[in-house]
């Protein structure tokens, strides 16, 4: 058949199939058939294809279609919202960056690609103030750590050592006015992101040197101090700031850890230790996790505990279990505060473990979740094999002469390793509390 007659003969056709339907069935697909030139071709395009056929995809095509309308339209929306919010965003960047090139005389900024993958959720995404916030812990854990320095320092006098706490102070208080600098920038609401960043760095690396400085003196107090006469201070929630014990646990079929704690973290101290055993993650585990009570984990079983311990103050604890009908029992400042049973009942403490303070592990020794670090102090961590009676747990808080040590795990620092910015310094219990 020529080119032309087939052509024409495909436009009829179409007309025939649209004329069929009398319905507006949207974008229309013009479907060509070979025929005969005298034959008709409406009826040779049913007898070809079958006019329900057609009828049927035509209406698929058009369900179809309107679905895919229904999904642009809203995308469309959302389109519209994310181009809104766009739109407020790049006004105040370029807020921001006019006012920042009005102060430095013009030049165009650069963003920086920097990324820290190491804190949690990362200090460069935290907000702000938090960041600040988080600084200002930092400057007031240093001071506190050169508190003790002077201590040190009058019992032991040294003209360097003198000098260098004297420096050290000195950064110090520079830092907290470049921190209240910025509280007051923010407030008035002045200050790119940019600059936030810039000016978080700077404090950062001065804190950093001054974590290094200080250590350097605190390592002469090391020689000098008794083993177990020592704290772990965690400033910061972070995935990788944390101690680990040297040693093992046995297999025990009944425990008591006790240990000095000081947080005013919220919500949630964190997780003061853990300890995981291949195939069970939360073999022991003592964690409080955002607005959730403090709670102990055996075998990834869980019991409620009775401490309120986020006020910034020291608070010794205690807490007892027996693996016969899993009955345990809380103390907190020596004085039993709740019980209960049914904990893990029958099922004994696994050995060959990793015992972690400061971070709760989701793998043997590892995968750390910076929400669920502890923000505080530690100290006097024991662990014994057995129940300690309230009058042995007394003899602890009240730091007595009959109190003792903790056979499985005995506090010493020649036990304790500490990674990613932990620190030790010297601690007396009942001496230093509060």
């Amino acid at each position: 058949m020529p080119a032309g007659r087939a052509a024409r003969t495909c436009a009829l056709l179409a007309l025939c199939l649209l004329g069929s339907g009398a319905q507006d069935f949207g974008p229309t697909r013009f479907i060509c058939t070979s025929v005969p030139v005298d034959a008709d071709m409406c009826a040779a395009s049913v007898a070809a294809g079958g006019a329900e056929e057609l009828r049927s995809n035509v209406l698929q095509l058009r369900e179809t279609v309107l679905q895919q309308k229904e999904t642009i339209l809203s995308q469309k929306e959302t389109i519209r919202e994310l181009t809104t919010k766009l739109g407020r965003c790049e006004s105040q960047s370029t807020l921001d960056a006019s006012a920042g090139e009005a102060r430095t005389g013009g030049g165009r900024k650069q963003p920086g690609s920097g990324k820290n993958t190491n804190t949690m959720g990362d200090l460069s995404r935290t907000p702000a103030a938090e960041t600040l916030s988080q600084l200002g812990q930092t400057l007031q854990s240093l001071k506190t750590r050169l508190e003790n320095l002077e201590q040190y320092s009058r019992l032991n006098s040294s003209s360097q050592t003198n000098s260098l706490k004297d420096l050290l102070q000195s950064k110090i208080d520079d830092l907290e006015r470049q921190v209240l600098s910025r509280v007051n920038t923010l407030e008035e609401g002045k200050g790119g992101s940019k600059n936030d960043t810039e000016e978080r760095v700077k404090i950062e690396n001065a804190l950093t040197s001054l974590h290094q400085r200080i250590s350097e003196l605190e390592k002469g107090q090391k020689d000098s101090r008794p083993g177990d006469k020592f704290q772990l201070t965690f400033p910061l929630r972070t995935n990788y700031m944390y101690a680990k014990v040297k040693k093992s646990l046995p297999e025990m079929y009944a425990f008591t850890v006790c240990m000095w704690l000081k947080s005013s973290a919220a919500p949630g101290v964190g997780t003061p230790f853990s300890y995981a055993v291949p195939g069970q993650a939360n073999e022991l585990v003592l964690i409080e996790w955002g607005n959730n009570p403090m709670e102990i984990l055996i075998n990834d079983k869980v019991a409620k505990l009775p401490f309120v311990i986020n006020d910034g103050k020291w608070h010794h604890i205690c807490i007892t279990w027996t693996t016969r009908d899993g009955v345990w029992e809380a103390y907190q400042d020596g004085t039993q505060g709740g019980n209960g049973e049914n904990l893990a009942p029958y099922h004994p403490i696994k050995p060959q473990g990793v015992l972690v303070l400061g971070q709760e592990q989701d793998t043997l020794g590892g995968g750390f979740d910076a929400t669920q670090a502890f923000v505080g102090e530690l100290a006097h961590f024991n662990i014994w094999d057995r129940k300690l009676t309230p009058g042995e747990v007394y003899n602890l808080a009240t730091c007595s002469t009959k109190a003792l040590s903790g056979n499985v795990i005995a506090w010493a620092e020649s036990h304790i390793e500490i990674y990613g910015g932990a620190t030790k310094w010297t601690f007396e219990a009942c001496r230093q509390i509060n």
